[in-house]
């Protein structure tokens, strides 16, 4: 029979152990056969092993049936070591040490081959096993709670890291099957949000407002009345009319604001797609948030968010803050023994390390609090509770207007002075009957409450809200996705730029390009190193790093990940020093390590060699931080000598050519200690700091990061709409300079002692009256602190800039937040620079920058387009309604048209004009600044004469339309209405631009527009011909038609004559209420 165990494999690896007993020829052939079909199975294997990177491991047995025949094999598919550990099985039976066990059957004699899973286990775990008997909710709750007791009955991490079946060495294998498992067995790492708001809840929404209700009402009444007095079929057209219309008005504006709803919906699931770094198949791997699963090994930095509940696995000065978890502002300090717990939704503080996932998604406490919070979608932008105060204004001129002609109309029926269709008096007094009182009452009452409906302009927030959506949406296209709706329009108004340099203005694709041992330059061969000097080179970049270095099976080129800086080095410490990152770190323990930040621009490691238990000191940073704290440094040969004031001021020199260069310069630098020299921070010994001072000077590089392509343009396009560029940078001044130069940011003429180059340190030493004096003058700032950028961002919000910040670290957050517009870097910035920043520039480029701020300047275009055009329908409509109303007893519009206007004017004029796209113009203006009104001179200028020339033409067709053109009142009214439609239609192409006199230019790329403007026409159309009875209109003939459309398109030589008069650039209203305080210190 054939022997086989059931037992679950480790890790995928066999060790295939061949007994027999005796040696017949036959059993030999057997023994033989097998070892040549095994090998030949192997070898098929490893093509495919290297296509898909070990992503499977496969259980292999073999058979031999009892009369010989090969019944089946089933090849192993592992990682280098597993094929080690079978060839060495094979060698070791060929070798007959370990002989094949062969049993007699009767005559006939067969070879059992028993196929064993492996004994020795990785330490860490059973790699690719998926666990199914762990305590799941009690790991939970451990973690929730920060249980160490509990955490002890699990047998620490490390039997934690064993039940949950990961090899803190390889990671999860990265095959779908055994993520797809765990995902099922443990949950995904997401959390059911509330249900999003429907389209009924925007219906109902859009019925709670007032004059929709007041309007409903009438219509009821009106419907009630007219089909007591003309029965179903005719008594049924007035009531009607106005109930579809303003079902029309109430399903637009749901339409609208659900569809905001679902835009707001996709911007959160984007912004939330966070993405973070695990290890599996022995690589770091950068996936989804989402994707996270339990038993996932995640790498976690400064700035980064905790994507899930965890376990601590090793690390270095590793702090969480937990604010938004408790409440609590103070890191926390996280180890592996005393508190090696991590909540998700805690943020890195400091430090760096590794954890181990053991809950996801409503497993957490975090899934279960997000769970509960809706996020709110209708927050109001400053611009939008401008709009609303505008609005409210409007509102109540409107508001006085329609009860004026209230009471006018009322007054003038109730004394008889108007007469029906027949020409015989309304009101005869108690002769007329109750129910034609009513009616004509509802009637009266019906066209003021419409009065108010289009004097309120609705459509302001709306164009607010289509213009925002709009320019998001686009913004997204171009690498700039927006958090909060109000960046899109403050950026319009930003009149300063604080930008980074690295990756926001160069590439961020570093590589060391220069090399220095002591004052000697290494050729690209580094030949000349010598090995002692090489060794210490390879401790200081390999074991001073949060990089990470992965060589692929096929022999081409190490995968390396990390932050470009760090990537830049370790290419060149592996590709040009020869090192090898797996051999290097098992050789030395790692005792202590400062992590790098943006204050201290330099990071360090203590280290103990194993072999020889000796003590080093590695510090790794800014070049001209580095050689200040040395003391000696190395030659070529590998000598150590004094560093002494000449040697000092030739490295100096050394650093600023490099620098002047646009290089960035890093200096390395070393001491070896012994362990009584150890410093600690604390009286308790239990935090360590390295050595400081006294050190060696291993060598500097400098890396070369390019400018941008297009960044060139992109600041002279800037500098040219009036907006400042300041660069704000952590490199030294010679390289932040020579960067600044060399994209325009400053002239080749200017010198460091301008005043436009300074240092973080000379600007925070500068009093406050001098900052305020020196900060305009300021291009460029070097060796900046994120305390520095936050100071500059002060004094020039203090002098009325609206400032624009970029920033990427978590040191960078108080200066995004403190910014009128924080701009945080998407593939460099941390989770915590994201969350303080408006707007996430997608790909790091400052001429994405330059692209939102060409878009914040659209959005406040488009809007100030559809103010222009809204106040003109509606100052011309409520004169119109109001002169027609006192002087003739009636309104010349019904309620049903002007309900008509209305939804033209809001819904379809916003439409049209809120998508305008950004044009070069924009970019050729100053910018709008903080204080600035919203409705400009200009504006005024435009809207009066449109509004003046309506109100003029309207009215003469009220009063002598019908002998002008002998036509009936009915067709006179339907001429007034048709008229006033087309006339906003054409000023719809006036208000596309507010001062250029061409303004068709561009309109073919807008095709929106023309649709809508198409739209209107066709259904104006309709209106006038078709719905006689439910518009109250007269069908026009062709010579009528023509005759109002040509007295709308005078409004196309009256926009473009009306742009030739000048205005004065201070507001209208800051010169009346100056006129009234001069003429009242007068009297």
């Amino acid at each position: 029979m054939v022997s086989r165990r059931n037992s679950p494999y480790d890790c995928g690896q066999l060790i295939v152990e061949i007994t027999t007993t005796t040696f017949t020829r036959a059993k030999k052939r057997w023994r033989m056969a097998y070892a040549a079909l095994y090998a030949v199975r192997v070898m098929l294997s490893l093509p495919k092993e290297l296509m898909y990177k070990r992503s499977n491991y496969y259980k292999g047995y073999s058979e031999i049936s009892e009369d010989g025949s090969f019944v089946g094999f089933q090849a192993l598919k592992g990682s280098q070591r597993d094929r080690e550990d079978l060839y060495s099985g094979l060698e070791h039976g060929a070798k007959g040490s370990a002989p094949l066990e062969l049993q007699d059957y009767e005559s006939r004699s067969y070879t059992s081959l028993d196929v064993k899973p492996s004994t020795s286990h990785d330490e860490t775990g059973h790699y690719g096993s998926v666990p199914n008997n762990i305590d799941h909710k009690g790991l939970a709750k451990m973690v929730k709670e920060k249980d160490l007791v509990a955490l002890g009955k699990f047998g620490g991490v490390t039997g934690i890291t064993t039940s949950l079946g990961t090899n803190t060495e390889k990671g999860l294998p990265g095959n779908d099957i055994e993520i797809s498992k765990r995902r099922d067995l443990f949950g995904s790492n997401t959390y059911p949000k509330p249900p999003s708001k429907g389209l009924f809840y925007f219906v109902v929404d859009a019925l709670k407002d007032m004059t929709i209700l007041i309007l409903c009402v009438c219509a009821a009444l009106s419907l009630a009345f007219g089909i007591k007095e003309y029965g179903v079929e005719e008594g049924w057209y007035e009531g009607g009319s106005i109930f579809v219309a303003v079902f029309i008005v109430i399903v637009v504006s749901a339409l609208s604001n659900f569809r905001q709803e679902i835009q707001f919906d996709k911007l959160s699931k984007i912004s939330s797609n966070i993405k973070v770094e695990v290890f599996r198949d022995r690589q770091r791997q950068e996936i989804s948030i989402f994707n996270v699963v339990v038993g996932d090994v995640v790498f976690l930095n400064i700035g980064d968010q905790i994507p899930a509940d965890g376990v601590f696995l090793d690390g270095y000065s590793f702090q969480v803050d937990e604010s938004s978890m408790t409440g609590e502002s103070d890191y926390v300090e996280v180890d592996s023994t005393k508190n090696p717990f991590l909540l998700s939704g805690a943020k890195v503080a400091d430090g760096y390390g590794r954890m181990l996932v053991t809950s996801v998604g409503m497993n957490t406490a975090w899934g279960e609090m997000m769970s509960s919070i809706s996020q709110e979608s209708n927050v109001r932008t400053p611009l939008q509770a401008r709009l609303d105060k505008l609005t409210s204004s409007i509102g109540k001129v409107g508001l006085a207007v329609a009860f004026l002609v209230l009471l006018v109309l009322l007054i003038r029926y109730f004394t008889g002075n108007t007469k029906d269709k027949n020409g015989n008096k309304e009101y005869i007094g108690s002769k007329t009957k109750t129910d034609d009182v009513l009616n004509a009452v509802v009637r009266i009452v019906s066209a003021a409450v419409t009065i108010v409906v289009v004097a309120i302009p609705e459509g302001l927030p709306l164009a607010v809200t289509l213009t925002l959506a709009y320019s998001m949406k686009r913004m997204m296209k171009d690498q700039a996705m927006v958090r909060k709706l109000s960046a899109c329009e403050t950026m319009g108004s930003a009149t300063v730029i604080c930008t980074d340099k690295t990756g926001t203005l160069t590439l961020n694709q570093m590589k060391v390009t220069k090399f220095w041992v002591g004052q000697d330059s290494i050729a690209e061969d580094n030949s000349s190193i010598t090995p002692n000097v090489r060794e210490l080179f390879y401790q200081g970049v390999g074991l001073n790093t949060t990089g990470s270095v992965f060589k692929p099976l096929t022999g081409s080129k190490p995968e390396i990940s990390g932050s470009p800086t760090e990537k830049a080095i370790l290419y060149w410490v592996v590709l040009d020093l020869g090192m090898d990152m797996e051999e290097l770190k098992p050789r030395y323990d790692i005792l202590h390590v400062e992590t790098f930040n943006s204050d201290k621009k330099r990071s360090g490691v203590l280290i103990k060699k194993k072999n020889d238990n000796t003590i080093h000191v590695h510090w790794k940073g800014a070049a001209e931080m580095i050689v200040a704290t040395c003391s000696r440094y190395y030659d070529t040969n590998g000598t150590v000598k004094p560093l002494d004031v000449d040697t000092r001021s030739n490295l100096e020199k050394i650093i600023q050519g490099m620098a002047a260069s646009s290089l960035r310069c890093i200096a390395f630098a070393h001491a070896q200690i012994s362990e009584e020299e150890i410093e600690y921070s604390d009286d308790d010994k239990t935090h360590q700091r390295l050595k400081e001072d006294g050190l060696i000077l291993l060598g500097i590089v400098g890396l070369k990061d390019p400018c941008r392509p297009g960044v060139i343009d992109a600041v002279r396009v800037c500098k040219a709409a009036g907006v400042d560029i300041k660069m704000i940078t952590g490199d030294n001044i010679f390289t932040a300079k020579a960067i600044a130069t060399e994209c325009g940011i400053l002239k080749k003429e200017n010198q460091p002692s301008d005043g436009q180059v300074v240092e973080g340190a000379e600007f925070r030493n500068y009093t406050d009256a001098e900052r305020m004096q020196k900060v305009d003058n300021i291009r460029v700032m070097a060796r900046s602190s994120p305390f520095d950028k936050l100071l500059m961002v002060q004094c020039l919000k203090q002098k009325g800039h609206v400032v624009a910040v970029t920033g990427d670290g978590t040191n960078d957050a108080p200066a995004l937040k403190e910014a009128d517009i924080g701009l945080s870097m998407g593939i460099q910035g941390t989770e915590v620079a994201k969350e303080s920043s408006d707007i996430i520039i997608l790909d790091d480029n400052f001429n994405s920058v330059a692209t939102v701020l060409r878009w914040g300047r659209c959005v406040y275009n488009n809007i100030q387009k559809f103010i222009q055009f809204q106040l003109t329908v509606n100052v011309a409509a409520l004169v119109i309604n109001f002169i027609a109303a006192v002087s003739a007893g009636e309104v010349p519009l019904t309620a049903v048209q002007l309900l008509w206007v209305n939804l033209i004017m809001d819904t379809l004029g916003a439409l049209a004009l809120a998508t305008e796209r950004p044009t070069n113009e924009l970019m050729e203006r100053l910018p709008v600044g903080r204080t600035a009104p919203l409705i400009t001179n200009i504006m005024w200028r435009n809207l009066l004469a449109q509004a003046l020339y309506q109100i003029a033409v309207l009215l003469i067709l009220q009063f002598q339309g019908e002998s002008i053109f002998n036509v009936t009142a009915a067709v006179n009214d339907t001429l007034i209405f048709n008229t006033f439609v087309l006339c906003q239609v054409f000023n719809e192409f006036n208000s596309r631009s507010m001062e250029k006199k061409n303004v068709f230019k561009g309109i073919l790329r807008n095709r929106l527009f023309i649709g809508i403007v198409g739209v209107t026409i066709v259904l104006q159309v309709v209106m006038v011909e078709f719905l006689k009875k439910f518009a109250d209109t007269e069908k026009l003939n062709v010579q009528q038609w023509v005759v109002c459309i040509v007295i709308a398109s005078v409004s196309w030589p009256l926009g473009w004559a009306v742009k030739f008069v000048p205005v004065s650039e201070d507001p209208y209203f800051r010169i009346i209420k100056k006129s009234l305080v001069r003429f009242k210190n007068i009297l």
